[in-house]
């Protein structure tokens, strides 16, 4: 979160109301999505979680440059990452 320079509070935003909601790339995992920015220079603010009995758990959160389209897979280099965690993509 910090290297995205995202609060824990933004985040909690988009886990509470989201705009967009797809399945997560990791196993078991969605992915909750909210528009940011300006007209001028758009973002998205994304959060992996994976839901367990008794609360959700958050893996991952990231801001991405521009929009996405719905159900248009993630960059090559958020994908890296997620290899690079350990998080069996």
């Amino acid at each position: 979160m910090r290297y995205y320079a995202l609060s824990e509070q933004r985040v909690r935003r988009v886990l509470k109301s989201p705009s967009r909601i797809e399945e997560g790339i990791a196993e078991g995992t969605i992915a909750l999505m909210q528009r940011a920015g300006s007209k001028k220079h758009p973002y998205e603010i994304w959060v992996m979680v994976a839901d367990e009995k008794t609360r959700r758990k958050i893996i991952s959160a990231w801001r991405y440059p521009g929009l996405t389209q719905p159900g248009e897979s993630l960059p090559d280099t958020i994908l890296k990452e997620f290899r690079e965690a350990g998080y069996g993509i």
